[in-house]
């Protein structure tokens, strides 16, 4: 596995971690759904939540949150539909972004964005 890998796939686990600790069940990791993969679904008491983990070494580029593209939410927003009609989805739904900054020198940024964008 690269290196690129092994920072999403680590970050992937603190998110899984934080949202466990916040008292969500966790549904699905890595769900895909024809071109789209959502990275965890979850639930925390009748809100389904479908969460995004962005994952970073650096802030060169800029802050991890805002590579959450418009195309990528389109493809979420398709996922999400396909998987609330796969498991009869009749409660609220809610988009979440968590924003990780993992350099070897600190320790873990992590930001949990609750409601990061809407359909």
């Amino acid at each position: 596995m690269s290196k690129h890998n092994d920072l999403g796939k680590n970050g992937e686990d603190l998110a899984c971690n934080l949202i466990i600790l916040k008292g969500y069940k966790i549904l699905e990791r890595n769900w895909r759904y024809k071109k789209a993969e959502i990275d965890i679904i979850c639930k925390k008491y009748d809100t389904l939540i479908f969460v995004e983990v962005k994952t970073r070494s650096t802030l060169k580029y800029g802050m991890p949150e805002d590579f959450v593209s418009k195309l990528k939410q389109k493809l979420m927003f398709g996922a999400a539909n396909a998987y609330m009609h796969q498991v009869n989805h009749n409660w609220e739904i809610r988009f979440d972004v968590i924003s990780i900054i993992m350099n070897p020198k600190y320790p873990p940024k992590i930001t949990h964005f609750e409601d990061a964008f809407f359909q």
